[in-house]
């Protein structure tokens, strides 16, 4: 298992494109989760968290906490989009590998707006 963690590390490296692409999903997602752990404060306010028309009450709302789990959300996507870039660069080619890279970028940087409109709307008017 090393010695294939190892080997796709340097089939990474090799490509420059792809380790400034990953490099860049890394950026973003530290860039995220200081965000999110600098503008999330506990308060006794709850959020909208979803909307569904089928509900009694149809606005569900969670605690404070619930921002976090955009934090978690960005590590695992971009721990797996690099990881999946890799695979499939070794696999089958440069092409599809960065095209998933740059959804992986796409995806973080898609939970950053989201997370920045919520965060928004919750954070009481000063």
């Amino acid at each position: 298992m090393l010695t294939y963690i190892t080997t796709a590390f340097k089939e990474l490296i090799t490509n420059r494109y792809l380790t400034t692409l990953a490099v860049v999903t890394v950026v973003l997602m530290v860039g995220f989760v200081v965000y999110i752990l600098l503008s999330v404060q506990p308060s006794e306010l709850q959020l909208v968290t979803h909307y569904t028309a089928f509900g009694v009450t149809q606005l569900y709302r969670d605690q404070w906490f619930y921002l976090w789990s955009f934090g978690l959300f960005a590590i695992l996507a971009a721990a797996l989009h690099i990881a999946l870039a890799i695979k499939l660069y070794i696999t089958k080619g440069h092409p599809l590998a960065l095209m998933i890279a740059w959804f992986g970028i796409g995806i973080i940087l898609f939970a950053w707006v989201m997370s920045f409109s919520i965060i928004n709307v919750w954070s009481p008017v000063s």
